[in-house]
């Protein structure tokens, strides 16, 4: 047996007892780090060769390793852009330098410029929302931007379909044709008007009127005449445009089954109109739905009416759903989908290299990156207004401190004592 062996055998344990106490100090200084995964100290032999009657005393070494797989608490708060994944995977995130990192921290806010930042200063990436829903790239990071909110921050969009529905009064006179307002003339007789509000390629509000007019019974059809009204004399008819206007006009019949009074299966069930006014091409076209008109016994009764398309209007807020959707706020009420928040994993989850910032990098004994969305496969749902807390168990690390230092401890004892035998082998000499 060699003294000295023992001696470096103690000096082993204590340095495995230092490591370990030093796993648990990072793990109760995070211990509120948002995402942040405990790591722990696990031990192996060391093992000499020893012959008969003599042993040859080794030593112990540690290896770290990192509980990433296992999920931390999801606590609530008042901010929209803050992230929490239930379930697998992890957000995307770049540093200043465009490198994507792996991370669980979603406590993102928005910057100056726009980006979606979280606390250790990476941007959140995600797939930008076209007018389809964007595709991931499964086996790599292409595809990928870093969200910026400020590139959607003043938009609006050109109206192209809405309804406008009503009950159109089954007495009402008949109106010979050159005095029905399909024919734009001055002795025009309006029996029934209604307006709609819709929106041009530059946001501009554009007012059209809509005429309801009885033409004939048995069978019972009305026709319907749509002009914009900037282009009416004095608010009524006709309705004229100066060059390079052009006039904005369409009618249509409709046709009521008697028994029903709904329209009849051969009737004409939208009026669609263009508005080339504003100037882009191509031309304004916008297709109202008549479909739910009816001619019951009843005074006239115009319906709610909806129509697509936006003014001008900034960004107020963001909402991030539970499939990673990230859609756009306006401060008119408006939304717009913009960007597609992917999730990212790995085979072996807790292989991953850890990173400053509580982030990781994939590493060969990980496996290959998959990404896809939340909510489909293995991914886990994404909760906007909360984050994911450390798993970090507070007891449980104090437990590891004390245990630690009992061993760390012990070892001294056997160094102290491996070191009292060589002085009297020493003294032995003198």
């Amino acid at each position: 047996m060699s003294i000295f062996g023992t001696m470096k055998t103690a000096v082993s344990g204590m340095n495995a007892q230092a490591n370990r106490l030093g796993t648990v100090g990072d793990n109760i200084a995070n211990s509120s780090t948002v995402g942040y995964k405990r790591s722990s100290t696990a031990f192996s032999t060391l093992v000499l060769p020893s012959t008969q009657g003599s042993y040859s005393s080794g030593g112990v070494e540690t290896n770290v390793r990192y509980s990433i797989a296992d999920q931390g608490g999801i606590q609530y708060t008042t901010s929209s852009t803050d992230l929490a994944i239930q379930g697998e995977g992890f957000f995307i995130v770049s540093d200043p330098n465009g490198t994507p990192y792996l991370t669980r921290a979603g406590a993102f806010v928005k910057d100056a410029t726009g980006f979606l930042k979280n606390t250790a200063g990476f941007n959140l990436m995600g797939y930008p929302y076209g007018t389809n829903p964007p595709a991931a790239v499964v086996n790599g990071f292409n595809g990928l931007e870093e969200i910026n909110i400020n590139d959607f921050g003043m938009v609006s969009s050109p109206s192209t379909a809405g309804s406008f529905p009503a009950n159109l009064d089954k007495g009402a006179a008949v109106v010979p044709g050159p005095n029905r307002p399909g024919a734009n003339a001055a002795t025009a007789v309006i029996t029934n008007k209604s307006s709609l509000t819709a929106y041009d390629h530059a946001g501009a509000k554009v007012l059209y009127d809509f005429y309801y007019t009885k033409a004939t019974v048995s069978p019972d059809t009305w026709e319907v005449s749509v002009y914009r009204q900037d282009q009416s004399t004095n608010g009524g008819f006709p309705y004229t445009a100066t060059a390079p206007k052009v006039l904005v006009q369409q009618t249509v019949t409709l046709a009521f089954d008697p028994n029903t009074n709904k329209l009849t299966a051969a009737s004409p069930k939208a009026i669609t109109f263009v508005d080339p006014n504003d100037g882009a091409t191509p031309a304004q076209s916008i297709a109202i739905d008549l479909s739910d008109m009816t001619q019951f016994a009843t005074a006239f009764t115009p319906g709610k009416g909806i129509i697509d398309g936006n003014a001008p209007s900034p960004i107020t807020d963001v909402e991030i759903g539970g499939d990673g959707l990230v859609t756009a706020v306006y401060q008119d009420g408006g939304r717009r989908p913009i960007y597609q928040v992917a999730l990212a994993t790995v085979p072996s989850i807790d292989n991953l290299l850890p990173q400053n910032g509580n982030v990781y990098l994939p590493t060969n004994d990980s496996g290959v990156v998959t990404i896809g969305f939340p909510q489909a496969g293995a991914f886990g749902q994404i909760y906007s207004g909360a984050l994911e807390s450390s798993n970090v168990d507070i007891a449980s690390e104090l437990t590891e401190m004390i245990e630690s230092q009992r061993v760390y401890t012990a070892n001294s004892k056997v160094f102290q004592t491996g070191s009292d035998l060589m002085d009297v082998l020493i003294n032995l000499k003198r």
